[in-house]
């Protein structure tokens, strides 16, 4: 099985890459549209801001591959948002995979980033969260936020309630960063090698 680490320059990949390492995944970091649509398993990460990771997208080619894809695919944080329909980050189109826009938190009622630790519920993906307990914490990290929709598959409170995961098909977003999350972000990887 191989594992396609896609590199945009946008990515967290240093801490992808420990715990892909960790597991024993065989897996390439590569921006090489050929290698990401023969992959077994794709991985977004993301880290960074919205707009400028999908021109960077763009630049390499890689909006109309990526779309196509029919393996299981994983968007991390930023990763996840960019499988959204637009974003106000920038107010920049997105890959538009999943018919949702992403919103950018209240700085009047909250602390914004939301950073650190938080718990989920409303499991609604037996795929990623096999053999998990409501309220299993996860670190986050993040200004914006993807409000609750019909392909939420569990859900974060921070104010708001908003989408801690979501998936359509073969495409699976989680907001927090599970390279981050300890044991419980180990099991996220873990249960989306072995789809």
């Amino acid at each position: 099985m191989m594992i396609a680490l896609i590199d945009y320059g946008a990515g967290n990949t240093a801490s992808v890459i420990n715990v892909l390492k960790d597991l024993n995944a065989e897996f390439v970091l590569t921006n090489d549209k050929e290698i990401i649509s023969n992959a077994d398993k794709i991985i977004l990460p993301g880290v960074g801001e919205a707009s400028s990771a999908m021109s960077k997208l763009h630049q390499l080619d890689l909006i109309s591959p990526i779309k196509k894809l029919t393996k299981p695919f994983l968007g991390i944080c930023l990763g996840m948002q960019l499988l959204c329909r637009k974003t106000e980050e920038g107010n920049a189109d997105c890959l538009n995979i999943i018919p949702v826009d992403v919103k950018k938190f209240d700085s009047t009622k909250s602390k914004v980033p939301h950073m650190g630790w938080n718990s989920i519920k409303n499991f609604n993906d037996e795929n990623l969260f096999r053999n998990f307990s409501e309220n299993s914490f996860f670190y986050f990290a993040h200004s914006y936020y993807v409000p609750e929709n019909q392909f939420t598959t569990s859900v974060c409170n921070y104010v708001i309630n908003f989408s801690s995961s979501i998936r359509y098909k073969n495409f699976f977003g989680v907001q927090f960063h599970p390279e981050k999350s300890a044991e419980y972000g180990i099991q996220i990887i873990k249960n989306f090698l072995s789809l």
